[in-house]
């Protein structure tokens, strides 16, 4: 999996396509790595825009997870954004809307980090 990083207000944007499940979600982990040590090094924020993404199994909602579990201690920032209906009922179900910051697309995620960001 191809994650192209977008620079945009401060924030990297990646947007993953096709499904997060058993079969991608290494392929998944290995394409954010690079980024989330950047985030992590660079101190910038990720969002990861989820529109083009039609399925994620519990295999790919453990692989955020351990991203999330990487970035936040060291001070980064990783929040969600464009989730379609049927991905954000499964983060509803697995509760893992309590985990991550979502957000409805990728513009207002970009606007509340660089709103964090100069608070």
């Amino acid at each position: 999996m191809e994650l192209r990083p977008l620079a945009a207000g401060g924030a990297t944007v990646l947007r993953p396509q096709g499904r997060i499940d058993h079969t991608h979600a290494d392929a998944f982990q290995q394409a954010l790595a690079p980024h989330l040590r950047d985030c992590i090094a660079g101190g910038t924020s990720l969002v990861i825009d989820m529109a083009d993404i039609s399925y994620i199994s519990s295999i790919g909602l453990r692989a955020l997870m351990l991203a999330l579990k990487q970035v936040k201690p060291q001070g980064g920032r990783l929040v969600l954004a464009g989730l379609t209906p049927l991905v954000l009922e499964v983060f509803k179900i697995s509760r893992f809307d309590l985990l991550f910051e979502i957000f409805s697309d990728q513009q207002a995620a970009v606007a509340a980090l660089t709103a964090g960001r100069a608070a």
